[in-house]
């Protein structure tokens, strides 16, 4: 949270993919919210999807759902401003009960997250008496609190052979918890829930690609339609998809998710060139400096949870996070 970086200095963090002619519309702001950080004794995260302005230049802690919930946890600050979608920032408070979390755009919603409500938990629980509820992160603090546990799509494996049962109730998303059905063998019961942005390509994209760049790699994200997954050479977490690369280190990589995913990696591996199929989330998109600078500036959109629901949806996170998952 420091304020002796300078303008110039966050440049280089971003000149790879964000053009001099852009930076200098951007460059005021970025300023602004390092001297705004260190006033109000503030951290920014970041989730993977964000535009590399704000992932490389002024985000604190960066990484996908997983991360962002763990690293939550040991946040040394009195201010949380999570750039990312309203469920995050919802996740965020509840690890962080005694912290203002601030959130650049209170309109950053997510199709998934609101594809379910609490009553639909308690409808399915009605309808499939003593099987456990495991839910996706991507929901409402009202939704976690109806369930067992959360999981993110970088440990929904580990977190449902954690439960040794034979079935399991999975929501929201319909195509995440079949890619996951097929991995444990475990029955999952599911709520016809998707993503906006990974429900849109199909295996046709996929051919597309591979006859235009030939003996590309492809990496999808399990919140992809199985078809797509299983036209792609390995499905996983926006991190797991960073530690593939790393591993494999493939001449060439289409990335199957969200736009900005391959805008923030690509400086991590300057030997793979990086395909970038482009399916943006509106949502994420909201997320801007002007927005971070001014929820900084006026201490607007804090994001609360009422107590009775908070230390239900804690509690089904917190043993989320107890389970172990091997990178």
């Amino acid at each position: 949270m420091t304020t002796t970086l300078t303008s110039e200095d966050l440049y280089q963090r971003v000149k790879h993919v964000v053009p001099a002619v852009e930076w200098a519309t951007m460059a005021a702001d970025a300023a602004a919210i390092l001297r705004l950080k260190h006033e109000r004794n503030a951290v920014i995260l970041a989730h993977n999807y964000m535009t590399p302005e704000i992932f490389h230049a002024v985000a604190d802690i960066t990484g996908d759902s997983l991360a962002l919930a763990r690293e939550a946890t040991d946040v040394d600050a009195e201010v949380i401003v999570l750039a990312g979608v309203h469920f995050m920032a919802e996740t965020a408070k509840l690890l962080n009960p005694s912290k203002t979390v601030l959130i650049p755009d209170l309109r950053s919603g997510c199709s998934l997250a609101e594809s379910i409500t609490a009553a639909d938990v308690r409808a399915l629980r009605a309808a499939h008496p003593g099987v456990p509820v495991v839910t996706y992160v991507n929901t409402s603090a009202a939704v976690k609190a109806e369930s067992d546990i959360c999981c993110t799509s970088g440990n929904a494996v580990a977190v449902i052979e954690s439960l040794g049962v034979p079935k399991v109730i999975m929501i929201p998303d319909q195509y995440l918890a079949a890619n996951i059905a097929r991995q444990t063998g475990v029955e999952v019961i599911t709520h016809p829930g998707a993503c906006e942005v990974h429900e849109r390509f199909t295996p046709s994209d996929i051919a597309d690609i591979r006859d235009g760049y030939p003996g590309v790699t492809v990496v999808a994200h399990p919140e992809c339609p199985p078809a797509v997954v299983d036209a792609s050479d390995f499905a996983g977490s926006t991190a797991q998809m960073v530690d593939f690369v790393a591993a494999k280190h493939p001449k060439q990589v289409a990335l199957i998710t969200e736009c900005s995913m391959s805008d923030n990696v690509a400086q991590q591996f300057p030997g793979t060139d990086f395909v970038r199929p482009c399916n943006l989330c509106p949502h994420m998109k909201r997320n801007t400096l002007g927005s971070i600078r001014h929820a900084l500036e006026t201490m607007t959109n804090e994001v609360t949870v009422p107590d009775d629901v908070a230390d239900r949806a804690r509690a089904a996170v917190t043993r989320m996070l107890e389970v172990k998952v091997a990178r």
